[in-house]
Parts: C-alpha cells; sequence; structure tokens
C-alpha cells in the first residue's frame, strides 16, 4: 500500500471515524469524547496540509525536526500538534511553543529538563506521562509501578501541568490479551486522577494504533493516534 492521495485519504479518516464512533457506543460513550491524533511521521508539509481539512483534531510528531518543519510551514493550517515521540532533552526549546502537548514523558530527567525551558519561556507546559504497560526493553515509558513516583514529580512543577497517560500495548493478535494491557492502563489512568493534584488532571488517555484504535475507545481511551491507515504505508527514502 502506497502513500494515499486526497481522496483515499477522505475515505480512510471517514471509516476510521465511523469505527470511533461504533467503539465509542459499543461502550456506552459519546463519540465525541474521542478525538482522532494523525500520526504524521514522514509525510511532507504538503501531505498534512491536504489531510487537515479532514476531521482530524490534532497532529502527531515523532521528530523534533518534522515537527518544527510542518509547524513553520503553517501545514497544521491551525489543529493543534502534539509531540509523540520520544524527546531528547537537548531538543525541548524546540517543541516549546509548536507541540500544545507533549506526550511522552518518561523520566524525571525529562520532566525536570521541560520544567527549567518552560520557567525560561515563560510559560506552562502540558504533558502526558507514557506508561510502558508491557514492559517491553525496545519501548519507552515508565513501568506502571514507577509511575507514581514520576507523578509526585510532577505534581511538584511550576511550569508543568499533566494531563494524563500515554501507551503503547505491546503488538499481538490476541484480542483478549490486548484489551487486559489496555485496561490496565485505563485503571492507572483512574488512579492518577483520584491523587487530587491541582496541576494534574486526568483528562487525556492516549492508547490505540491503527491496529487496536477501536479496542483501545472500548477501553477508555480518549484519543486515538494513528499513521498508517489515514496516510497509507510510509516511504522511509524520502528521509
Amino acid at each position: 500500500m502506497a502513500e494515499k492521495n486526497l481522496e483515499q485519504m477522505k475515505e480512510a479518516v471517514a471509516e476510521i471515524r465511523e469505527k470511533m464512533a461504533a467503539a465509542a457506543r459499543e461502550a456506552g460513550r459519546d463519540p465525541a469524547a474521542v478525538q482522532l491524533c494523525a500520526a504524521c511521521k514522514t509525510r511532507t508539509a504538503q501531505t498534512v496540509a491536504e489531510s487537515a481539512a479532514l476531521p482530524i483534531d490534532v497532529f502527531g510528531e515523532n521528530h523534533v525536526q518534522e515537527l518544527c518543519a510542518n509547524f513553520d510551514a503553517g501545514a497544521y493550517c491551525g489543529k493543534p500538534s502534539h509531540f509523540i515521540g520520544h524527546l531528547q532533552t537537548n531538543k525541548i526549546k524546540k517543541v516549546l511553543g509548536r507541540a500544545s502537548l507533549i506526550q511522552s514523558v518518561d523520566s524525571e530527567h525529562l520532566l525536570n529538563a521541560i520544567e527549567k525551558e518552560a520557567a525560561k519561556a515563560g510559560i506552562v507546559q502540558d504533558v502526558l506521562l507514557e506508561v510502558n504497560i508491557g514492559g517491553e526493553e525496545s519501548k519507552t515509558g515508565v513501568a506502571p509501578e514507577a509511575l507514581w513516583p514520576l507523578l509526585d514529580a510532577a505534581a511538584a512543577q511550576e511550569h508543568i501541568r499533566v494531563k494524563g497517560l500515554m501507551a503503547i500495548p505491546p503488538v499481538n493478535d490476541d484480542d483478549t490479551r490486548n484489551r487486559r494491557y489496555l485496561a490496565e492502563v485505563y485503571k492507572l489512568f483512574v488512579q492518577a486522577g483520584e491523587r487530587g493534584y491541582s496541576n494534574v488532571s486526568m483528562e487525556t488517555l492516549s492508547m490505540g494504533m491503527s491496529g487496536d484504535f477501536e479496542n483501545a475507545i472500548r477501553e477508555g481511551a480518549t484519543l486515538v493516534r494513528i499513521g498508517t491507515a489515514i496516510y497509507g504505508e510510509r516511504d522511509y527514502s524520502k528521509k
């Protein structure tokens, strides 16, 4: 499957939206409570700008360079952009002001660095804390038991607001297992909200991608991150 043209993207987004709404209704939820984040890794600014006319709520970028290029080119057409990849501390300055939400905070070291740069910039940065729910070495995120000290540390910062959690469950074809991981993340999401910190509001639960977004919605996701199903296969030769 090659990269899609505008008409193909339009059809894909309409189909995704239908599936999102059906999954939400199945779970007794309001379809409007779930946002669609287009993961636009490796896409050109032109492709991103074309897709911005579709019913996509936010754009998610994995790489700082691509976030900067697309943001500065106006490719998001006024829609919010989130940073969803692994963030290096030396690139935080470039992300502040461009990403309305950093979804991938996975250590106190990164948390402290964001606090420092946000203080210098005189802003309050919204973040999600990333949980490695499957304990996979290949993935970033804190172990579930390490979420609580990270949340405590985040709650102590003046220039950071925690808006929720993000997770990427292990890829597997077992529907029951997949949903169990997603349900575990939702449980952490609820528990984190019960801690009562003034600058922590569990509003966004970012989980679910092209392969499991319907299950994620059934298990409580408020935002799903979808790339390939919208844009087609990535062409890494362009980068």
